[in-house]
């Protein structure tokens, strides 16, 4: 699978990239910036290029840059992009009182970034951390949805490789709402017993 990890200098991007390098994917990293996307690509085993060029013949783009920044840099990469499949991991928190809590818009930062692409979106790997990856796959499940099936296969497929559990199919991409707003959950469990919770699902 050639996938293009765009934020790729990023901490989760990096870490991301490195992992999927490991399991023997073609990865491309992007970024705003082609000197940064080549030198972390030449530390991770990928390509690095300007984040137009790293969508170009990739069969799905990690969109791991800045929450805030996701909507606006899917729009300006939707011709690049095409009908390519997107996976949005971001999460958009804000932080009240030292605790983490889902952002107030009604919808997800997934279903956002699909109104402004052509190609269908999935969302996914929210219960993972950067600094987990950094170190080897994740332990539990990771989770993933959306509306496309042949996509989301393969999102599945990229989550497989990340965790020591399971990649598993959570739904429709409605479901960002949820996966999503699970981040300020761990975020807060973390913060709480100092720890890099993680996600297992029991009973299936």
């Amino acid at each position: 699978m050639k996938v293009a990890v765009l934020g790729g200098t990023g901490a989760f991007g990096s870490a991301l990239a490195r992992r999927l390098v490991d399991a023997g994917l073609d990865v491309t990293i992007g970024s705003r910036d082609p000197g940064r996307a080549a030198a972390t690509a030449a530390e991770v085993g990928a390509r690095g290029l300007v984040n137009a060029d790293a969508v170009a013949g990739v069969d799905l783009v990690v969109l791991s840059v800045e929450a805030a920044a996701a909507p606006s840099t899917a729009a300006q990469l939707a011709d690049a992009i095409g009908e390519t499949p997107v996976l949005s991991v971001a999460s958009e928190l804000r932080f009240e009182q030292r605790s983490a809590l889902p952002a107030g818009d009604p919808l997800s930062l997934a279903e956002r970034t699909q109104q402004v692409l052509r190609g269908p979106v999935l969302a996914g790997l929210h219960s993972l951390a950067a600094s987990t990856l950094a170190g080897g796959k994740a332990e539990g499940d990771a989770l993933v949805c959306g509306d496309d099936e042949t996509a989301k296969a393969a999102a599945l497929e990229l989550a497989a490789t990340l965790v020591t559990g399971r990649a598993l199919d959570a739904g429709s991409l409605a479901s960002a709402r949820a996966l999503e707003g699970m981040t300020a959950v761990i975020v807060n469990l973390n913060r709480r017993y100092r720890g890099r919770a993680g996600l297992q699902i029991v009973g299936l």
